[in-house]
């Protein structure tokens, strides 16, 4: 092009630029459409005439929006949406803020439009609008921004809310009803391509330490013109607009390039908001989301066939999977190791799984030779399973889960293979939620269980907190007899503390068991050696772990009084308290910080005999022990004391008189004991605290009950 030419050029954008402030509609239209097909060359742009003219095409769109002219709405919007789209990224369009904010309201006012053609027009044009070159000159007006998307999926949400509320009835055409399907499809997708434009330039600003906040506002003011809040914004408008008509949508029809957008957007959350992104992973996994992406996978991306839907599944399946993998809930997270080996497994793995949950369950319970890749993408698939499972999404029968799972295992013992731990760990809790109450495991299937955990250094690292969890491990004699302690003491450790209300109830009534303590109360009736192991618990876990132990032992003892295992109990309880005073005799009260919680477990087994009874042997040898434990303790020792005197005072009150005697005489012959007796009753009349009051008066108590004439006969 020579000069005269350019010149010409430059003459005409000029001459078409300032005739759109006429007030002829007609003239205006006419130099949109000129100037929309001067867009189309290179010259337009390069040689700055959009810099020149974007005012004048702002400002004339602003002006015809007031105007009663759909076409010109149109043809204004397609010229802006040209500008927006082609204009070079190293030529600013925007030279100053203030233009940008009045481009914005524009679209804004323009997206509210209740012609939807004016409205998809305006979307596509702030899809556009919304790039990082577009919006670099400070300040960056995100308020501005945020305003544009709120109208954007507001509309969007009008839109398809219309279309529901006008379904055809009765006899009316299904043609109609496909065609509002599809201008309803392609208005979501346009208005989620405008909001994955926002998600990107709030990626962009990450790294621009200018657009970080707006420099001119007052230190004192709320801090809302800011990428922070604009990116929480984001996260916060998905999950309340874009998720729901997506969903709406999806009961209808699945298109692949629509939810192509819509999971590159909730991946790109994930990054615009780090420090939500495991809660939102989380709310996604309940929502169902791995199920929707891996049926997404296997009706589209079989083969070949649209690899970049395959892509974006994978990707967004394979950051929600380690967020929730890096915080859980119900076990402890894995080491760094891990969950780089588990991500590297998600990376190779996740792109090759396009089958549907029937195929997906054959294959884990293939017993053929496993090679290197075909075991990882099993690992794979157990994984989501159990990612789903632990969210509640249980997309595959709980019983054919069950047999694959097993097989999985069979097949990895058979070829010599340990599978990672975090693999090992999801196997384990998918087998214990989808066991039928009537089905058990077969035994060799439990003795493969036992061996790859003898491999285990510690128990805590495959664990997953959940009573069916805890019944698996209990279930079985040859896993409870190694793993039973441990199980119960990491089972306590994650318990809540809302068994403490459980502990102070009145005879007016009883609340209802949570679902994890009834699950135990019926392993307890059922197996009756578990409270041995509880016992232990009481003894030697950390106080908060053995105070809820010995709450759970009560609550269970109050609500089944039909159930006789008091002997079981004083049995062990003997056995402790004798290894107590052998290995620390000297200083009792040193030996473990749990004592007087198992010494009022045992008070309150006493009160479970509501009649009288003869005392047996094992009564009279923990009469004997507690006797002279007391013996080693000084009067401050009130914790170790009061449940002491309490067993002792019922012990001599609820049996037989001729046992009373024998009782009495026992207690008399300990010497420690009437010493320690002696220095209480002559600190009657000295000035004492109030815990020490109430341990005066049980010492009272039982010295008055060898005075009473059973006790002397």
């Amino acid at each position: 092009m020579d000069q005269s030419t350019r010149y010409e050029a430059a003459c005409i954008c000029e001459f078409l630029f300032e005739h759109l402030s006429s007030s002829s509609e007609m003239l205006v239209w006419s130099s949109y459409n000129c100037l929309t097909l001067l867009a189309e060359e290179p010259l337009f742009f390069s040689k700055c005439h959009t810099v020149y003219g974007i005012e004048a095409v702002v400002r004339s769109l602003q002006g015809s929006l007031e105007m009663n002219n759909t076409e010109l709405h149109k043809q204004g919007l397609l010229l802006f949406t040209e500008i927006l789209t082609r204009q070079p990224e190293e030529i600013k369009l925007f030279t100053n803020s203030a233009m940008c904010r009045d481009a914005g309201r524009a679209l804004q006012e323009a997206v509210s439009s209740p012609v939807l053609e004016v409205a998809a027009e305006a979307v596509k044009a702030t899809s556009a609008f919304l790039r990082k070159d577009h919006q670099s000159a400070p300040p960056v007006q995100y308020g501005e921004l945020r305003a544009l998307l709120e109208a954007m999926l507001n509309r969007c949400a009008e839109f398809s809310q219309t279309l529901l509320n006008r379904r055809p009835l009765g006899h009316a055409s299904s043609r109609d009803s496909e065609k509002a399907i599809l201008q309803r499809g392609k208005f979501l997708l346009s208005t989620l391509e405008g909001f994955r434009s926002a998600c990107r330039l709030a990626i962009e600003f990450q790294s621009e330490p200018s657009a970080q906040e707006n420099p001119f506002t007052a230190p004192s003011a709320k801090k809302e013109d800011t990428l922070e809040a604009f990116s929480e914004f984001l996260l916060s408008a998905c999950d309340s607009l874009c998720i729901p008509m997506v969903m709406r949508h999806l009961e209808q029809t699945t298109h692949p390039a629509l939810m192509e957008v819509f999971l590159s957007i909730l991946h790109s959350l994930f990054v615009i908001v780090p420090h939500m992104k495991e809660k939102f992973s989380k709310k996604l996994a309940a929502s169902s989301f791995i199920r929707l992406t891996l049926e997404l996978k296997a009706r589209f991306c079989s083969g070949l066939s649209h690899s970049a839907l395959n892509q974006v599944c994978s990707n967004f399946l394979y950051c929600m999977c380690l967020n929730l993998l890096s915080a859980p809930e119900k076990t402890g997270p894995p080491s760094e190791e891990e969950l780089s080996a588990v991500s590297e497994l998600l990376q190779h793995g996740l792109p090759q799984i396009s089958s549907s949950s029937p195929e997906s369950l054959a294959f884990l319970s293939d017993c053929q030779y496993m090679e290197g890749a075909a075991r990882q993408r099993q690992y794979c698939i157990l994984l989501l399973f159990y990612l789903a499972y632990i969210h509640e999404d249980r997309f595959v029968s709980e019983a054919e889960l069950f047999e694959a799972v097993q097989s999985f295992l069979l097949s990895l013992q058979d070829q010599g293979e340990r599978p990672p731990l975090v693999i090992f760990k999801a196997s384990i809790y998918l087998l214990a939620i989808c066991q039928d109450k009537d089905n058990t495991l077969r035994e060799t299937m439990v003795s493969a269980v036992r061996k790859f955990l003898e491999g285990i250094p510690d128990l805590q690292l495959v664990y997953t907190h959940h009573p069916l969890l805890l019944r698996f491990f209990l279930l079985y004699p040859e896993l409870m007899s190694r793993y039973g302690h441990h199980v119960l003491e990491l089972w306590f450790s994650w318990e809540d503390s809302s068994c403490e209300e459980l502990d102070d109830v009145t005879s007016a009534g009883q609340p209802a068991l949570p679902t994890s303590l009834a699950v135990l109360f019926q392993l307890l009736r059922s197996i009756p050696s578990i409270l041995l192991i509880l016992l232990d618990l009481i003894y030697s876990s950390p106080v908060d772990t053995a105070h809820k132990v010995l709450i759970s032992l009560r609550t269970f003892l109050r609500r089944n009084e039909d159930i006789q295992v008091g002997g079981l109990i004083r049995g062990h309880f003997l056995l402790i308290l004798q290894r107590l005073l052998v290995e620390h005799g000297a200083s009792p009260s040193e030996a473990s910080g749990n004592l007087p919680l198992l010494l009022s477990l045992l008070s309150l087994m006493q009160l479970r005999n509501v009649s009288e009874q003869e005392l047996d042997s094992m009564a009279m040898k923990l009469l004997h022990q507690v006797s002279k434990l007391c013996g080693k303790c000084s009067p401050t020792d009130v914790d170790i004391l009061q449940p002491s005197f309490n067993f002792l005072y019922w012990s001599l009150h609820q049996t037989t008189p001729s046992s009373q005697k024998r009782a009495a005489a026992v207690l008399l012959s300990s010497t420690g004991l009437m010493e320690l007796l002696e220095k209480m009753l002559a600190l009657t009349l000295a000035k004492a605290d109030s815990p020490r009051t109430a341990l005066l008066c049980s010492a009272w108590l039982l010295t008055a009950s060898f005075s009473c004439p059973a006790a002397q006969g």
